[in-house]
């Protein structure tokens, strides 16, 4: 019996601040993975401009547009309608006094299905994104697209289990990860490349379902209220498989299209005899409800 078959692609480059020329690489892009076959094309987080959040500057905030209207998203509309393909779009959303790190997701047709918000905000030297984002108001979602139901999360969101588990509990057939990830800015020996795609391949694994994460390239300077910040974002966007292998990788310094083909019906025949969602005990889980890991009678 012949499978749903999809094919998925993780795009990756670097970033201008020119929000005119990274929209017309990213639809470069997209258009290229369209070429290779690719059904879903995940596009890097923010990837509009520079990563912003390493400073904190009250000018940087005015880049956030409402979703209504957006430019950005309307042209990815009309892209994703002209190739048929679904497109994950990150944003920096205004939306009245709140301003949040958002993702819309964009159907085949050019509908646009709704919103992601990003959860888990990130505060530590160089990834200061407190001062930017409210904490995300729209839950864990899942979107039924042409191609598959999908999970969408952001960076930050991608070190929590429990973000994964939320997505695939709502029938998320694939995750993906839009990114901006680099060195730190406060210790140069600290390297999370490695760390930081283990803890995705886990997700996949403990969920069986594919992943995907794209992150920029390139170094980025900052001018800050205490100098200048630079980040070397590493890259390594990859697509992983349902066990958590690794399927695609790409570098840490070139610019990347990934392509990598799945089929659905498999993998759900797998997840389901595996046992793992079978197995579960939620009457024990009551823990995960705590901030301090004590269960109080």
């Amino acid at each position: 019996m012949q499978g749903r078959k999809v094919v998925v692609s993780a795009l990756q480059f670097a970033c201008s601040d020119d929000i005119t020329t990274n929209v017309a690489t990213a639809e470069r892009l997209v258009r290229s993975a369209h070429e290779k076959g690719a059904n879903i094309i995940l596009i890097q987080e923010l990837f509009e401009g520079y990563y912003f959040c390493q400073a904190q500057r009250e000018d940087f905030i005015q880049r956030a547009k409402p979703y209504k209207d957006h430019p950005t998203i309307m042209r990815m509309q009309e892209l994703a309608k002209e190739l048929g393909v679904v497109i994950p779009v990150s944003f920096f959303e205004e939306a009245n006094n709140a301003h949040y790190n958002s993702v819309a997701i964009i159907d085949a047709d050019g509908t646009d299905l709704g919103i992601y918000r990003k959860s888990h905000i990130p505060d530590g030297p160089g990834y200061e994104e407190k001062f930017y984002f409210n904490p995300g108001d729209t839950g864990f979602k899942v979107f039924q697209t042409k191609f598959a139901k999908i999970g969408v999360a952001i960076c930050w969101d991608q070190w929590f289990p429990e973000a994964a588990r939320a997505m695939v509990l709502q029938g998320a057939e694939i995750l993906f990860y839009p990114t901006a990830i680099g060195s730190e800015p406060q210790d140069e020996g600290l390297d999370s490349r490695d760390h930081w795609k283990r803890v995705m391949q886990g997700h996949a694994g403990a969920n069986l379902v594919p992943l995907v994460a794209s992150n920029r390239i390139g170094k980025e300077v900052i001018q800050t209220e205490h100098g200048k910040s630079a980040i070397t974002f590493y890259g390594n966007s990859f697509i992983a498989g349902p066990t958590g292998e690794i399927i695609e990788v790409a570098n840490d310094k070139d610019e990347a299209v990934l392509i990598a083909q799945f089929d659905l019906d498999q993998i759900k025949s797998k997840r389901h005899s595996w046992g793992i969602f079978r197995d579960r005990r939620p009457d024990l889980y009551k823990v995960l409800l705590t901030l301090d890991g004590s269960i109080r009678s």
